[in-house]
This record gives C-alpha cells, structure tokens and sequence, in this order.
C-alpha cells in the first residue's frame, strides 16, 4: 500500500511537471492568443496519469498542472474568479479522462490494441470537453469585451477556444493513441 501511494505521488509529480515543461518550452507550443490559448503537447501527460491512475490521478494532476501556470506567470488571469475557473476547474477537469482508465487496463490487460485506442480517445474527449466547457464559461462572462461589435460573447468565446482546444486534443488523441499501440504496459502501474 505504501510504495502504491510512492508511487502515486512520484508519477503525478513528474507527469505534471513535464505537462508545464511542455507547456513553457517555445518551440514546442504554438501560441495562438495574447490572452492564452496555445496548441501544444503539455495535455498528454495529464491525460496519461489518468488513464495510469484514475480519476483522483487525473484530476490532481490537471489541478497542480494550473496552479503551477498561475505560479510561472504563464498564466492570463483578469480576476479571481476568471482564474479559478480558467486555471483551477479548466485544467482539473482534465482529468476526468481517468473515466475510462478502468476500461483502458482491461483492455491492455486482454492485448486489445483497437479497444486501447478507442478508449484513449475517449478519454481525452471527455477530459478535453471539461476543459473547454471551462475555458468557453469563463470566455463568454469576462472576455465578453474582446468580442467584435456585433458578435456575441459565447460565440467569440466558443470561436476563439475552439481554435485551439480542438488542434490540441487531436494532438493529443494521436500521439497517446501510437504510445499506447505500440506500448500498452506504459498505461499499467507496477508496484514491487
């Protein structure tokens, strides 16, 4: 029990480091808006703990991977509750990819690589559809402003976060899905 917490900590510790890491490396993000917004790897390890760990395994990754952006700068913030929800629920909710991470491990554990795919992408939808929900809310009420004149504010919010978020989950899908194709025993945790 204790060397699985280990573990835990350890892997949601480095995955989630490296997630800021891509995110803050120039060359390995296109930035697409002044105010946030890029299309970049720094999802896909996020989405690996959750499908390594779980929900509490996703959901505690995306939570510290937003609060290290608040804390690097990297981060666009108006007020504290455009923040909360930009950087707090957007990047949480992340997580919920661990959703599927029991059907993922069943799905390795009978070598069916179609079903690890399917299940990948899966999870990255429903992680990527939280954090964009977020990211849409927190557009529509306090960056109303930035719409042209004449478009309303959830329109620019769904138009401008969609530029980037759908990039970056096909990204994502991609790269995780060959990952795991070709090497299904990276979604399992083995403790000695």
């Amino acid at each position: 029990m204790r060397s699985t917490r280990t573990l835990f900590i350890i892997e949601v510790a480095i995955l989630t480091a490296l997630a800021l890491v891509l995110d803050l490396i120039p060359f390995l993000k296109f930035k697409l808006w002044a105010q946030g917004g890029s299309i970049s790897f720094a999802m896909i390890p996020v989405f690996i703990v959750a499908f390594r760990w779980g929900l509490k395994g996703g959901l505690l990754s995306g939570l510290l991977w937003g609060i290290l952006q608040i804390a690097t700068g990297d981060a666009y913030i108006l007020n504290f509750w455009q923040g909360l929800i930009d950087y707090g629920f957007a990047f949480t909710l992340l997580g919920l990819a661990g959703i599927v991470s029991k059907q993922v491990h069943e799905a390795v554990k009978e070598n069916q690589v179609s079903k690890i795919i399917q299940y990948v992408v899966i999870g990255v939808l429903i992680g990527g559809f939280g954090r964009f929900i977020s990211h849409f809310l927190a557009g529509t009420i306090f960056f109303a402003d930035a719409a042209p004149e004449g478009q309303a504010a959830w329109l620019y919010s769904l138009i401008y976060n969609m530029s980037y978020m759908i990039p970056a989950l096909i990204i994502a899908m991609i790269v995780i899905g060959f990952l795991f194709a070709k090497q299904p025993r990276l979604l399992m945790r083995s403790v000695s």
